[in-house]
Formats: structure tokens, sequence, C-alpha cells
């Protein structure tokens, strides 16, 4: 599956895709992940991607023009009738909320297309006339959309066949029940004792998968 990422800070993305599970599943071509500078598609010798919103307020607004070259470049397939499935999400606080579910059905596409706003928001006319849907990650405000797109391509990731090492570890995230690991007792002092609960150590697999049911 194929990421495009669309952003003004490129740099941001660098340690995170080169570490842990996105990772290996680069380098396994489960995940094909290009990021790219909205600045490259600007067209003055400034590389201006931003400028003051019409009717005055603070802050500045990505422009609609570098974006929409940007999206032309990376689809000039569609001019070629070649059968892509790809989504453009543009991220937002108006936006639908992620969930599991949003993330399993995007995970069905070929390729995302993610537009990462800065400053003040992107020019409305990329939402009403480029965007397929708008993605929030939560009723609060970040300074772009580097990190929405960073939790949404994990959260897609994990539903793809062969990016988890076990298909239990899907499983077990979407029941969040509690987890312990050694030591079975452990003294922080004072005379506390901090215990593992005991069904988990009966070897009784049966109980152990009816206690996370009810945990």
């Amino acid at each position: 599956m194929r990421f495009d990422i669309l952003t003004i800070f490129p740099k941001i993305f660098d340690s995170y895709l080169r570490e842990s599970l996105i990772k290996r599943a680069r380098e396994k071509k489960l995940l094909d992940v290009r990021v790219h500078d909205i600045r490259d598609f600007t067209s003055d010798r400034h590389r201006k991607a931003d400028d003051r919103p019409f009717g005055g307020g603070p802050g500045m607004v990505l422009k609609l023009e570098p974006i929409h070259k940007a999206i032309r470049a990376l689809t000039k397939h569609k001019t070629q009738n070649i059968k892509y499935k790809e989504r453009t999400i543009l991220f937002s606080l108006r936006g639908k909320k992620l969930d599991g579910r949003t993330a399993a059905r995007l995970a069905k596409y070929d390729r995302l297309i993610l537009i990462c706003g800065r400053y003040e928001g992107v020019d409305e006319r990329v939402a009403r006339h480029i965007a397929d849907e708008e993605i929030s990650i939560g009723d609060y405000v970040l300074s772009g959309g580097e990190l929405p797109a960073l939790v949404l391509l994990e959260a897609v990731a994990r539903n793809l066949p062969g990016f988890l090492g076990k298909i239990e570890s899907l499983e077990s995230l979407r029941g969040s029940h509690p987890a312990y690991t050694r030591p079975p007792v452990y003294s922080p002092g004072r005379g506390a004792s901090w215990k593992v609960p005991p069904v988990l150590l009966s070897g009784d697999h049966k109980k152990i998968r009816k206690w996370r049911k009810q945990s």
C-alpha cells in the first residue's frame, strides 16, 4: 500500500519512518511511504506556500495552488486510464473522527494521499474541490497535520496482512485487556507487594480468556 504525504515540514517524518514496525513493513515492501514538500510545487523564487487570509485575521493559510499542483503531479495516472483505488485526505478539526472502523476501511485502498495543514489552516478550496474526505484525530488543536498523518498511517497499516507478527496483536488491541509480565511479584518498598492476578499464572487458558473478557 502506498502513502503520499504532503507537508511543508518533510523532515518531521524521518525518524518515525525509520523505526520499528513501520521500518520493517517498508523493507518488506508492504508499505511505500513517500513524503513530498509542498514548497517544491510553488512557482515563486521564495517558495512561498502560505499567505494572509482574505478578510483579515491572524496567522497564515496554506495556499491552494501548490497543493493542487502536487495532487495533479501525483495523480497523472488518472489520465492514462490506469485502475488505482485511492483516497485523498485532508486533516482538520471538523473532519470525521479517526477510529478503528475508519482505519480498516482506508486499508482497502491502494493509495492514500494525506494533506497536512499548518498555521491557521488550508485554503478552503482544497477541502471543497481536492480532498475526498476530512479526518480529525481528536477535539484538540495541533500545530499541523503531520502528527495526525503518522497516527493514521500506523492505524491503517496495522490492518494490512503481514504488518503484524501475529494477528492476535491486532485483536488484543481491540479488547484492551490488562497485560502483565515478569516478575509475578514486585516489591516497590515500604512493605508493599504488587502481584500479577493468580489466574494468569494458572496455565488454564479457558479461565484466562474468561478473565480477559471480564477485565
